[in-house]
């Protein structure tokens, strides 16, 4: 019996002439015409052009040529990335009849590599969010509880890999959105650093933060789709020309002799206590493996979320200023001059949580303010980063909770956007770094919602992060563990 949850498993069956593409194709849409009704993780399914896709490989492999390394594998994409001949959404009603005129990159890079990409997946409006409550279409839906949120804003692409609707997808991070709904559905997922893959085609939210990133089930997988999409791009003048290396190469070195750093700032007083000994009991497990435990500080962490709320609202109001109801996007139908068409445009066409951060970001950048907040957040991202150059001078990776808190019930923080942000504290200052991040499932609550451990790297190092990560799932069992779907 094929694992459909693993990417590997489904590529080596479909080489193998075990499966083809094509039943791949059809086993991904029965589980979401199962699932989703429950999930909700799909804003649009892409059957036409994944089928024509699987056709594709199939025919290559009858014909003995090559396969890519994704050959046939079905993979999800976040609507905030643009894909030629569908709806690129940003779930948002300002978008919600854009068509994508081209392919982002790690779209091109998906499709060259043989994958089929199944549908576009749900997520909080222009990725402003950490719940995926703020989608202006439909709530997605925690798989280990549906009365759970997923976390945001790339809820959609983690909810339909823990239920095991495709087994891999892109989702982008702004300031945690790939590991922070990772740990929420007990998923790998991954940022690696800034630069190291395109974000051409991604829909703009905070541009010196922004990046793609993949969501798998196991650590090998989301190795395997980071290699796909990472790489230089002439389009995207911020991706690195650093050589992308074969990251599942060397993936089952261990950890033995190597220095894993506990920043003692992570360790929050109001940290939920489920969390903190889930952590520390995977700690406790890369000692037995042969690693070393190293207390580090990183000082500056307080001022990480306050930062990266200044920083990444500012940008988001000048990138979401082109929704203007002028160039594309929604246009008001009944306004009488041009001043009212753009007043009219924006207050129909963004949701409450946009507008909150387009009035934030218009604040801190407005005369008078500018240097109080902006140009001094600045400075404090910063210092930010010499935290972390100090730290990595001693250790080769940070280890620490993905979250302060586990999932939560629908409706329990979206009045309340503090609570909401407070989400994001031990998710951002790798955003303003610009340093590799990865989240593993490390066990549960009492009622059985997953927990996530954090692992931080140095710049393009995402080789060892991603072995450190291996290494503790290889040791334990919580990769291992489905969700059931269900309310409880």
């Amino acid at each position: 019996m094929i694992d459909f949850s693993s990417a590997t498993s489904i590529r080596e069956a479909i080489l193998t002439r075990k499966c083809t593409a094509l039943d791949m194709v059809a086993e991904a849409y029965r589980r979401i015409e199962k699932l989703d009704p429950k999930v909700r993780a799909f804003i649009s399914l892409t059957q036409q052009s994944a089928l024509e896709k699987a056709v594709e490989v199939d025919g290559k492999i009858a014909r003995g040529e090559k396969a890519g390394p994704l050959a046939g594998v079905p993979v999800a994409i976040k609507d905030n990335i643009c894909m030629r001949g569908t709806k690129t959404t940003c779930a948002s009603r300002i978008l919600e009849n854009f068509d994508s005129p081209y392919d982002a990159f790690v779209v091109k890079r998906l499709l060259a590599a043989d994958a089929v990409i199944i549908g576009k997946t749900n997520l909080d409006e222009f990725a402003m969010g950490s719940s995926c409550e703020n989608s202006a279409f439909f709530k997605t839906h925690n798989p280990w509880d549906l009365d759970y949120i997923p976390g945001g804003s790339s809820g959609g692409s983690a909810a339909c890999v823990s239920s095991r609707m495709t087994p891999l997808s892109l989702g982008s991070d702004t300031g945690g959105s790939i590991r922070q709904p990772a740990a929420f559905c007990g998923i790998v997922g991954m940022k690696g650093t800034y630069g190291r893959v395109s974000r051409y085609g991604l829909v703009a939210f905070g541009s010196s933060l922004d990046q793609i990133g993949p969501f798998a089930t196991n650590v090998r997988d989301c190795a395997l789709l980071l290699g796909v999409v990472a790489g230089k791009d002439p389009n995207d003048s911020t991706t690195a020309d650093v050589a992308v290396p074969d990251y599942t190469d060397g993936i089952e070195g261990g950890v033995k002799g190597m220095k894993l750093g506990v920043p003692k700032e992570y360790f929050v007083d109001d940290i939920a206590p489920d969390i903190a000994k889930a952590v520390r009991n995977a700690l406790d497990a890369y000692a037995k493996c042969g690693a070393e435990i190293v207390d580090i500080s990183l000082p500056h962490t307080s001022y990480s979320n306050p930062t990266y709320y200044i920083v990444a609202n500012a940008e988001a109001s000048s990138n979401l200023a082109r929704y203007d109801g002028i160039h594309y996007g929604r246009r008001a139908s009944d306004a009488k001059d041009l001043m009212d068409l753009y007043c009219k445009s924006r207050n129909e066409g963004f949701g409450p949580e946009v507008k909150r951060r387009i009035l934030l970001g218009t604040y801190v950048l407005s005369a008078g303010y500018y240097d109080a907040y902006y140009l001094r957040a600045l400075k404090v991202r910063t210092l930010i980063r010499r935290d972390f150059d100090e730290a990595f001078k001693k250790v080769d990776a940070i280890a620490c909770p993905t979250t302060p808190v586990p999932a939560f019930k629908f409706g329990e923080r979206i009045d309340d956007p503090l609570q909401m942000y407070y989400c994001d504290i031990l998710t951002t200052s790798a955003n303003l770094a610009g340093l590799p991040g990865i989240s593993i499932p490390c066990g549960f609550t009492e009622n059985t919602m997953p927990v996530g451990l954090q692992l931080l790297g140095k710049p393009f190092d995402e080789g060892t992060l991603l072995r450190v990560a291996r290494a503790f799932e290889a040791a334990t069992d919580f990769s291992k563990t489905p969700p059931l779907v269900r309310n409880k």
